[in-house]
């Protein structure tokens, strides 16, 4: 037996061993040049698209209110998981301490649970401003965009506490070695000595609840918005809402499509050398594409990076209350 797979007393061991991607560290070497550039286009994207929001007040509306809040939620959970990710792929054996790894899980699924309840946000917002544009403002108040998105936040939270707290109750006797590139549900269930059965059971109700809940609420939406639709007169209103709405199914669809493949399916089903390509694709690709699917597809983003680009050109002609302006002031329509 190898020391990577003794038993140690209390079933905690100081530190799990992360097997990676891969150990043939030519293509380590080869997935490092490739998600480095991917990660960075991640955070610089979002970052920028929260900056550029911040500053221009004609983005100042719940729309772009949320957009800002998914470009930080995506950065976020990125960085969770990404730069441990990239240093490990140089590194001849990769660790995690026992604590660290609870710590990631916890952000990790923390954030993935409240983007998919802010994605519900988002279809309800598009709803609002498709079906009675001439009330949106009103309608979509700070105070009701601040619930939403609080309550986006409770509702990872909560998830996040009840996976990693029953997840890290489990002894994990047998082995150490994670196969994964960071600290998973499914890889650490399947190395834990004790019975999964009540975890893979959490992990299907509240994982299901939460895309099941938010699921309908985006169908619903969608539903309403396309009655909404069909009912314009104008075929340029017609084109810009299937536009806006265009850029947020894309976002749902592989949210949505990898998180259920991942987590809603037996334990008997998991390929844990085959899921790390669907965690790749969830934890850094989705959050490099998000930016480049709600600007390259929107006109008023590209219209607003052309204005910053402007102010910066020419800082003279640009008001300090323009660029430091409270953006949860009251909303601004464009």
């Amino acid at each position: 037996m190898t020391s990577e797979n003794f038993t140690w007393a209390g079933g905690a061991p100081a530190e799990f061993i992360l097997l990676g991607i891969t150990d043939r560290w030519d293509l380590r070497i080869t997935l490092f040049l490739i998600f480095l550039p991917v990660y960075l286009v991640s955070l610089l994207g979002n970052m920028g698209t929260v900056l550029l929001i911040c500053v221009d007040v004609r983005l100042h509306t719940p729309m772009y209110f949320f957009l800002a809040n998914l470009s930080l939620l995506d950065a976020c959970y990125s960085s969770a998981i990404g730069p441990k990710m990239l240093v490990d792929l140089l590194l001849p054996r990769a660790t995690m301490p026992y604590a660290a790894c609870a710590l990631q899980m916890f952000v990790f699924s923390g954030l993935a649970d409240a983007e998919c309840c802010l994605l519900a946000a988002m279809a309800y917002d598009r709803y609002v401003a498709i079906g009675n544009p001439l009330l949106y403002t009103t309608a979509m108040s700070r105070h009701l965009c601040l619930a939403l998105l609080g309550a986006s936040g409770l509702g990872g939270t909560v998830s996040a506490f009840v996976h990693t707290t029953f997840t890290f109750r489990l002894s994990f006797c047998r082995s150490r070695e994670v196969n994964s590139f960071f600290c998973d549900i499914p890889p650490l269930l399947a190395i834990s000595c004790s019975d999964t059965s009540l975890n893979e059971l959490l992990l299907f109700a509240v994982c299901g609840f939460i895309q099941m809940a938010t699921g309908l609420a985006i169908v619903a939406s969608y539903g309403l918005i396309t009655g909404a639709v069909i009912r314009m007169r104008s075929a340029e209103g017609r084109q810009k809402a299937a536009s806006t709405c265009g850029s947020h199914l894309t976002a749902v669809a592989m949210l949505y499509g990898t998180l259920i493949f991942m987590y809603l399916r037996p334990s008997s089903s998991y390929a844990l050398d085959t899921d790390k390509m669907a965690s790749l694709f969830y934890t850094l690709v989705i959050p490099a594409l998000n930016p480049l699917i709600y600007s390259l597809r929107n006109k008023e983003v590209k219209e607003a990076l052309r204005r910053t680009w402007s102010r910066f050109c020419c800082p003279a002609r640009v008001h300090p209350r323009q660029v430091w302006g409270v953006w949860l002031g009251p909303w601004h329509r464009g």
